[in-house]
């Protein structure tokens, strides 16, 4: 099918086009009806969808099973939804990562990264998981090709990554602030839509 038109201040079905209001429904056919009753369809009801308050429930339940504690947690998010998590960890000393966020989510983090790929935040998870949150903030502080070259504080072959995905140029990483937190916000934006999409980039 033809692609939808979203309109900019879309809030319910009937703000489509009416071409569009019938591709809207007819995938609802096929995504609630003609799937669910395959064999496929079990998914549906076996997975559920996770909003705001239940990513903070699933961090205290993956902590519990693990038997470690917050301050061991390095939370990656990028919306709304994840707000509820961010100050769950953030309050209880772990670190929290904005990966390409909206406001709301580079409001409740400490690390912002900009980035086509996730192998910035491989790099960062490692020397969290190995030296600490200290160590992470650190590295991002300093973040340059010339000092990950020189100290290689993560594992090599995590930084051989990222240096071939980005041998000139590393993505932009740097510690959120109260006195940069606009500037990051709006470059932060303009990178969401550049690899989401104008229309998912500006969602919350």
């Amino acid at each position: 099918m033809p692609m939808i038109a979203i309109p900019s201040a879309v809030k319910s079905i009937e703000d489509f086009s009416t071409a569009d209001q019938e591709k809207i429904e007819r995938l609802d056919t096929i995504f609630w009806s003609k799937i669910a009753d395959t064999s496929l369809g079990r998914i549906f009801s076996e997975v559920t969808t996770v909003g705001g308050s239940q990513k903070a429930d699933a961090i205290k339940d993956a902590v519990a099973k693990a038997n470690v504690q917050l301050k061991d947690v390095m939370y990656v998010g990028d919306s709304i939804t994840d707000v509820e998590a961010f100050k769950l960890v953030r309050e209880n000393c772990g670190l929290t990562v904005s990966f390409n966020g909206n406001k709301y989510a580079l409001r409740n983090s400490e690390i912002s990264v900009l980035s086509e790929n996730s192998a910035v935040t491989a790099v960062i998870a490692d020397v969290f998981c190995r030296q600490g949150k200290q160590a992470a903030l650190n590295l991002v502080k300093n973040w340059n090709l010339q000092s990950l070259k020189n100290n290689r504080v993560a594992n090599p072959l995590l930084l051989d990554r990222l240096f071939s995905l980005h041998p000139k140029t590393l993505p932009k990483v740097q510690i959120v602030t109260p006195e940069n937190i606009e500037s990051i916000t709006e470059e932060s934006n303009e990178f969401r839509k550049i690899v989401r999409g104008e229309a998912i980039g500006k969602l919350g």
